[in-house]
């Protein structure tokens, strides 16, 4: 969800009020996805590299991610939306951790649609930590080098509780992934646009899923053994 920042500057706003309108955009996009059935939707709404800006900066995104969580609660609990979380939770302030905590308790028993906020959430930092949980438990004689796979790997991952991502949209015109799901994404189809985050919409969406829909995933398997349904 890039973008709010240069959103905000273009308008001679503060970087706040991007932000702001930031979270009216991933109210949008996780209300269109439930209406066009998807199972799965995961926002990256705090990098483990943001901790890196300004103070007044992070104070504005973790207020925002404690009140969006616990501002949508009724309406995920009563549309059968289940909050997840992926990344350092514990790492975030204790306030908004709990508000967060609160509403994942509240929708654990929705079932149309998975909503996962990536929150001080790296991939490499998430690596990081699951190999050093695998190493551990081998340490102790509870694993043998043989018994590692990519299964294991990632049920010691923050994302174990959620599939692999299929697409990939990022807004702001930057093409690269940042550190998001890069073990997970591996067949993922990537979606770029040039529009800033607060401004996409549910036509960006489903220009976005309309992409989608046209390429062809194969899977390490031929077109053709595709067209034979192999």
């Amino acid at each position: 969800m890039d973008g709010n920042g240069r959103w905000a500057r273009a308008r001679g706003l503060d970087r706040g009020a991007g932000h702001e309108r930031g979270v009216e955009a991933a109210t949008r996009a996780y209300r269109v996805a439930l209406d066009r059935g998807i199972p799965n939707l995961t926002l990256f709404a705090f990098s483990h590299s943001n901790w890196k800006r300004p103070k007044e900066e992070v104070e504005v995104l973790m207020r925002l991610c404690g009140e969006f969580a616990e501002r949508n609660r009724e309406e995920w609990t009563q549309s059968g939306i289940r909050l997840r979380v992926i990344g350092a939770l514990e790492e975030l302030p204790t306030a908004v951790r709990h508000a967060i905590e609160g509403t994942v308790a509240a929708t654990a028993s929705g079932t149309a649609m998975v909503l996962t906020l990536a929150l001080d959430y790296g991939a490499r930092n998430d690596l990081v930590g699951a190999v050093r949980a695998i190493a551990a438990r081998a340490q102790a004689g509870l694993l043998l080098p043989e018994e590692i796979d990519e299964r294991l790997l990632r049920s010691q991952l923050t994302t174990g509780c959620i599939p692999d991502a299929d697409l990939i949209i990022r807004t702001g015109g930057e093409k690269r992934l940042s550190d998001f799901l890069t073990f997970e994404s591996s067949n993922a189809e990537l979606f770029f646009l040039d529009a800033m985050w607060p401004e996409f919409d549910e036509a960006m969406f489903d220009q976005a899923l309309d992409a989608y829909a046209r390429r062809q995933r194969r899977f390490g398997r031929t077109a053709e053994q595709l067209a034979e349904g192999a």
